[in-house]
């Protein structure tokens, strides 16, 4: 007779809780545990390509800051190889693609230095324009939301790409493209991430 199976009840959601920033990034939150720390160096020394800023903000449905965000950030090299044994190819010694940030507690405001990702080979052998990946979570946030940063001057790379042509409306694929600035002689690309209102971020179910 076939052994009969008890199932247990799917847990209840919750969102990330106070404490987030001690377990994942704890210096940035003022406490020393580890002599490094994972996710604070994205690029490394060796990487080719262009040095740039990425900074931002994540804001509410009124517009204003929230102060306790932690963002993952993935990427590939300036050639489109991810640091994996599929990324596509050879990556620099010492080069991550992954990389962790957490919002300053007063401004809201985050920002990490990286290389410029290069355009890499999609699924059906379809180009993806140079773009990094983003999951956010916070407080009040019950699954962390995963959307991608395209970037301005990649204006023709940017029409071809098939995710953002998924989007139906050009101003929704907006909300996915940073502005370029120069500060210091380094480009410094903007992306306010913005959870919900009219202009809310484009969010990805993956």
């Amino acid at each position: 007779m076939p052994q009969k199976l008890d199932y247990l009840r799917e847990t209840a959601s919750q969102t990330a809780g106070p404490y987030v920033h001690i377990g994942l990034a704890p210096k940035d939150a003022g406490f020393e545990i580890y002599g490094q720390e994972l996710g604070k160096d994205i690029a490394g020394p060796n990487a080719a390509g262009e040095r740039i800023r990425v900074e931002g903000c994540v804001l509410d449905g009124m517009g204003s800051p929230v102060r306790d965000v932690l963002l993952e950030v993935w990427q590939a090299n300036a050639a489109g190889h991810y640091a994996h044994p599929e990324g596509g190819g050879a990556v620099e010694d010492g080069f991550r693609g992954w990389g962790r940030v957490i919002s300053d507690f007063e401004t809201g405001e985050w920002g990490f230095d990286t290389i410029k990702p290069g355009a890499v080979m999609g699924r059906g052998g379809r180009q993806m324009a140079p773009h990094l990946n983003f999951w956010i979570v916070s407080r009040g946030i019950n699954i962390g939301l995963n959307t991608r940063m395209y970037f301005t001057d990649e204006e023709s790379a940017n029409a071809a790409d098939p995710v953002l042509n998924l989007i139906e409306w050009e101003h929704r694929r907006a909300t996915l493209i940073a502005a370029r600035a120069m500060r210091d002689g380094i480009p410094v690309y903007r992306f306010d991430i913005r959870l919900q209102g009219d202009d809310e971020t484009v969010f990805f179910d993956i």
